[in-house]
């Protein structure tokens, strides 16, 4: 993933936002060490972001597409009051055996709930509202994930979606995920249920409410 920002004002951006907890911090090392791919990793800035989003919404139930290792799980768990639950989905093994290590040494382990399998079917197996939705999985389905989860949105909800800049290739789409983030992009600032704005927050997030 390429900054979207000139780096050295990412680098300043990060320094000037509050440090990460120490299992954070530990997690990113480990991510960076021995994942195959890291640039996956929310990273401090983005962590700090939808930790936020989540507190600023007085959100109490959280649904995440895309776990990877755990460390945007972990921040937004920093920002749920008692009885919140985040429930979130991944596919890959290798990242959820990451995820749930730290997640269990966590005060948070009570919170976070991971299902393992293709996350379409977890949606429709959950019953209920979320009041914040984080997409962040396999690009060529957000746009089914977007659909799936707008309609179990409550009345104040949020979704946010990554990768929505995917490091410019946006701008002239060279492959299959460029051309599917380009296309859901078009989509959610024409689409009249919703109300969006696209951010230059690490890759592109886009935030988005229903009208």
């Amino acid at each position: 993933m390429a900054f979207v920002i000139d780096e050295e004002l990412e680098q300043y951006a990060e320094a000037h936002t509050t440090t990460a907890p120490a299992l954070l911090q530990e997690l990113a090392a480990e991510t960076r060490a021995t994942m195959r791919s890291p640039q996956m990793l929310t990273g401090a800035i983005e962590g700090r972001f939808l930790e936020l989003l989540v507190s600023g919404l007085a959100a109490r139930r959280v649904l995440e597409i895309g776990t990877f290792t755990g460390y945007s799980a972990l921040s937004m768990a920093e920002a749920l009051p008692d009885g919140g639950h985040i429930d979130t989905c991944d596919i890959e093994l290798a990242h959820v055996d990451v995820a749930w290590r730290y997640i269990a040494r966590s005060r948070h382990a009570d919170k976070i709930t991971i299902h393992v399998g293709p996350a379409l079917e977890t949606i429709s197996a959950l019953e209920g509202e979320f009041d914040f939705v984080f997409i962040d999985a396999d690009k060529g389905n957000y746009d089914n994930y977007y659909e799936a989860v707008l309609p179990r949105l409550s009345e104040r909800g949020l979704i946010a979606i990554d990768n929505t800049l995917w490091s410019g290739r946006v701008l002239d789409p060279p492959d299959d995920d460029s051309r599917a983030i380009a296309a859901l992009n078009d989509k959610l600032v024409a689409d009249e249920r919703v109300v969006c704005v696209q951010l230059t927050v690490r890759d592109g997030v886009t935030l988005v409410r229903k009208r």
